[in-house]
């Protein structure tokens, strides 16, 4: 690890502080000589899941240039991506159809990406999606993100936020890509209404898609971010 500060220090300017907890830091940092920003992630874990992501290159995922871990002492270094969250966005004002339908196709496309590698999300919500100033959807934080494993009766760790996190996730199950399914429902409906469909369902034509994202059961969800893909394009 101690390579790797070096580096950072020798060759990068600290331009913000975005993110600061008892187990995470997220920086953007500046290269001296090059003028371009990129993310450093510090936190308590394992980085097996972005190991798996270097070298990937998706226009809805954050290039990841490096991944080391010690200890379970991790440091990621990744692309900056200049924009404004779903978040962010929210506050001013709620999504149109078209406009949920158009983070939700992005999102997807993300997510079959990180499924085709055995990665599960497990954190989806607006806070992590940003917008571009070229208006690309990018789907952020893999921190809570988890290696499906085959075999396995459970979560090792219960993480995600509460929300958007699907049954499985409290400990019933394994979760798996319907486990990022189910959050998708819930964001869907979000972008659409401000709330959580608990407290107010879409109408129109998506509320069908949100309902059967968001089943108690995985089996009745959506298998893949691919036929939620197509739902959302018949819209």
């Amino acid at each position: 690890m101690e390579w790797i500060d070096q580096v950072l220090q020798q060759e990068y300017q600290t331009i913000a502080v975005l993110k600061q907890t008892p187990t995470k830091q997220i920086v953007r940092l500046r290269h001296n000589r090059l003028n371009t920003d990129l993310i450093c992630r510090r936190f308590t874990g394992k980085c097996d899941v972005y190991k798996l992501l270097l070298g990937v290159e998706h226009p809805n995922l954050p290039k990841v240039y490096e991944a080391v871990c010690r200890d379970d002492n991790c440091i990621v270094l990744e692309e900056y991506i200049d924009g404004i969250t779903v978040h962010d966005i929210l506050q001013g004002d709620l999504y149109s159809v078209n406009g949920a339908k158009s983070v939700g196709l992005a999102v997807c496309d993300a997510l079959s990406v990180l499924h085709s590698l055995g990665i599960i999300h497990r954190d989806i919500k607006p806070e992590n999606i940003m917008v571009t100033n070229q208006g690309q959807v990018v789907l952020m934080d893999l921190d809570a993100a988890r290696i499906y494993k085959p075999m396995q009766a459970g979560d090792t760790a219960i993480l995600g936020t509460v929300q958007y996190a699907a049954p499985e996730q409290f400990g019933v199950g394994q979760s798996d890509a319907r486990t990022d399914i189910f959050a998708m429902g819930v964001l869907l409906n979000v972008l659409l209404t401000g709330v959580h469909p608990s407290s107010d369902m879409a109408k129109g034509k998506i509320k069908k898609i949100v309902e059967k994202c968001i089943q108690m059961e995985p089996s009745k969800r959506y298998q893949t971010a691919a036929q939620l893909k197509n739902a959302l394009l018949k819209l």
